[in-house]
């Protein structure tokens, strides 16, 4: 069962996600690369969102074994967060393009299983 605890930890990552997908909507990877900006906000996003996942893995594992990729998500943000000099635009992009739809999706499924408000 997902809790009211874990489902605002999940609320704050379709929340994150749907902010990147709004602020990477009809830009390109050259218009990404040369707004700093726009970078820094879609980042600052994905810390959310990893930060979210650490929040969910300790006080419901078992909800966060249950979205793809946790562990990686988590080590995304940590590389933000830790290892700025080491972030690599391209990975940044391809993950927007070609995995934030995904996480969209498994977290719409999951908060469709939590309590109402």
């Amino acid at each position: 069962m997902i809790t009211n605890a874990a489902a605002k930890y999940l609320w704050d990552v379709q929340q994150a996600a749907e902010r990147i997908t709004r602020f990477a909507g009809g830009r390109t990877f050259d218009g990404y690369l040369a707004d700093e900006m726009l970078s820094a906000a879609i980042e600052r996003q994905f810390q959310i969102i990893g930060e979210a996942f650490v929040g969910l893995r300790r006080i419901a594992p078992e909800v966060a074994a249950m979205v793809p990729d946790v562990a990686e998500i988590i080590g995304f943000r940590n590389v933000l967060v830790h290892a700025y000099r080491d972030v690599d635009s391209k990975e940044v992009w391809s993950t927007i393009q070609d995995d934030l739809p995904g996480l969209l999706s498994a977290v719409a499924d999951l908060l469709r299983k939590a309590p109402g408000p």
